[in-house]
């Protein structure tokens, strides 16, 4: 026996889905989620391409006989590791205010460019800390970022404003 309930609340989330406002910011939420979740095999790639291990017994992982020696910091593997620490800090937040902000019925076209230059500004900063680009590219991509969370944020704010 099948549970109606349980098919009406997914018809519901289904028709919430429809929303176009809601599929543009699922897709680039989505983008973004997933650049940063590929951030931690990029920080496996550095440390065993250069040997770098935070802990003594992932040095089994390559044999050597200077096992102390593979526990150290690696400016190269440190860059990456605060490029997803900076994912971290702006991805979650825009995920959390983007969702809400795409409930308030924006426009489209104002969603869209919201999605499109946060996930842009995400990737071009991703490239301007692990290449090295020269400064100010990453504080530019990262500025353009905190401020299309602003945005959205202050946008929804402004629509629900709840005292």
């Amino acid at each position: 026996m099948q549970d109606v309930s349980n098919k009406e609340g997914m018809s519901s989330v289904s028709s919430l889905l429809d929303a176009p406002v809601l599929q543009a910011f699922s897709t680039y939420a989505a983008i973004v989620i997933l650049k940063m979740m590929l951030m931690s095999p990029l920080t496996s790639y550095f440390r065993l391409t250069r040997q770098v291990f935070a802990n003594l017994e992932d040095t089994k992982l390559v044999s050597s006989t200077e096992d102390k020696k593979l526990v150290r910091v690696d400016p190269d593997v440190e860059r990456v590791r605060r490029c997803h620490q900076n994912d971290l800090e702006n991805i979650v937040p825009f995920v959390v205010v983007g969702l809400l902000y795409a409930l308030t019925g924006p426009e489209l076209s104002s969603a869209l460019m919201h999605f499109r230059l946060f996930a842009g500004s995400r990737i071009f900063h991703t490239l301007a800390y692990v290449t090295p680009l020269p400064q100010p590219s990453r504080a530019l991509s990262w500025i353009v970022g905190m401020l299309v969370t602003s945005s959205m944020a202050y946008k929804l704010i402004s629509t629900v404003l709840y005292l």
